[in-house]
């Protein structure tokens, strides 16, 4: 599989996972940073929380690996957590901005 392709389908998966305070995929808030994926198809991701008191800084970060993996062709996942930058409302997109009512 073309690794431009699965990237696009491991950004696809992490859509489906939502921070749970705001209703917003985890994605379209800004939360990750950046999604690599080497040639054997190890997928890296870099991601933060809203706050680094944040009630799924446990479970969220074990979600979006556990998704990732389950997709055909990938080998491994593996997240990391930074806050640096720290998030802020700017890194949410604004298609996600105008659904929360934020435009």
């Amino acid at each position: 599989m073309d690794k431009k392709v699965l990237e696009n389908i491991i950004i696809d998966v992490i859509k489906t996972c939502y921070d749970p305070e705001i209703p917003t995929d985890i994605y379209s808030l800004g939360l990750i940073y950046e999604v690599k994926l080497d040639d054997d198809f190890n997928a890296d991701i870099l991601m933060t929380l809203t706050s680094p008191n944040c009630p799924v800084a446990e479970s969220l970060p074990m979600e979006v690996e556990d998704k990732i993996r389950g997709i055909k062709d990938v080998k491994s996942a593996k997240v990391t957590i930074t806050f640096e930058p720290p998030w802020e409302m700017s890194m949410i997109t604004e298609e996600a901005r105008l659904e929360m009512g934020m435009m």
